[in-house]
């Protein structure tokens, strides 16, 4: 059983690195632009998608990786300039935006499976051996997920922390009108969020599918770990994030011996829940 369960928690981490990286992105949309996207999800799945259209064409699995983040933010600018903008301008309400989103997911997830299909897919990579570490038999693709969800995540926190970008979205969090009369430009604080946002979530999209394989639909069934999350780590608090994500990950994976698979997002759910009773803000106060 202890040998069971330590295999169950370096897979919690993997699975818990993976949401991480679109758990992110969401908390960044939502701390800035005050945006609960549900589309959030899809746009992951889109990521993962575009690097598949490359990959099986001989693109070289990485810039395949590197095509599927730009057409990521691709989208993600598209649907700000198309979409958010305009709802902001007119300043409606959360439930709008909420619904918009929801009308985003169906209509990029239906789009997917015009143009891929409804079946699973993986990508053309060669077979790997998995990797024996202290009796523990670990696949080579979740060492390479843990591995990227942390550079991805130092990466972050030196943008925030030390750049003019970061230090800008910190501000903009914290009072959008303040920092517009301070002289920030906001519109570029917004498209350099959705940059960043749509960045680590197509990353996460890909490390998904490297490890689970593609289908239409999974960035939909990932997106209630996200907003769990985002929600037990503090709202627009990214690195509150990242713990959840890596919480819920070890959770709902250790659960399986006792629940069965088909319970891992009940008892995720069903964590945050216990979480928030005892603590309603969260794990972490917001600092974007």
């Amino acid at each position: 059983m202890a040998g069971q369960l330590a295999q169950l928690f370096i897979n919690g981490i993997a699975v818990g690195s993976i949401i991480a990286l679109a758990a992110v992105g969401l908390t960044l949309t939502y701390g800035i632009l005050r945006l609960s996207n549900f589309a959030h999800g899809d746009f992951m799945t889109l990521g993962a998608y575009i690097a598949l259209f490359g990959n099986l064409r001989g693109v070289n699995i990485w810039l395949s990786i590197i095509l599927g983040v730009l057409g990521t933010i691709a989208g993600m600018l598209l649907s700000e300039k198309l979409l958010w903008s305009t709802m902001r301008d007119r300043r409606a309400s959360s439930t709008t935006l909420i619904i918009i989103s929801i009308g985003l997911a169906l209509f990029i997830r239906n789009g997917i499976i015009l143009i891929w299909g409804g079946a699973s897919q993986s990508y053309d990579l060669p077979v790997t051996n998995a990797l024996t570490l202290w009796g523990l038999r670990i696949p080579q693709n979740q060492l390479l997920v843990m591995g990227l969800a942390a550079a991805a995540i130092l990466a972050l926190h030196y943008l925030l922390q030390y750049t003019k970008v970061g230090k800008a979205m910190r501000a903009v969090a914290d009072d959008i009108d303040l920092a517009r009369v301070s002289g920030i430009d906001v519109e570029r604080v917004v498209i350099w969020t959705w940059i960043i946002a749509g960045t680590l979530t197509a990353i996460g999209g890909c490390m998904y599918g490297l490890t689970t394989g593609l289908r239409p639909n999974m960035g939909w069934f990932l997106i209630l770990p996200m907003f769990a999350s985002v929600i037990l780590g503090g709202i627009g608090n990214p690195y509150g994030a990242i713990a959840a994500a890596l919480i819920i990950g070890v959770t709902q994976e250790m659960s399986t011996p006792w629940l069965g698979s088909q319970y891992k997002l009940a008892v995720a759910l069903a964590f945050m829940i216990l979480v928030l009773l005892i603590r309603p803000k969260g794990l972490f106060r917001s600092t974007i």
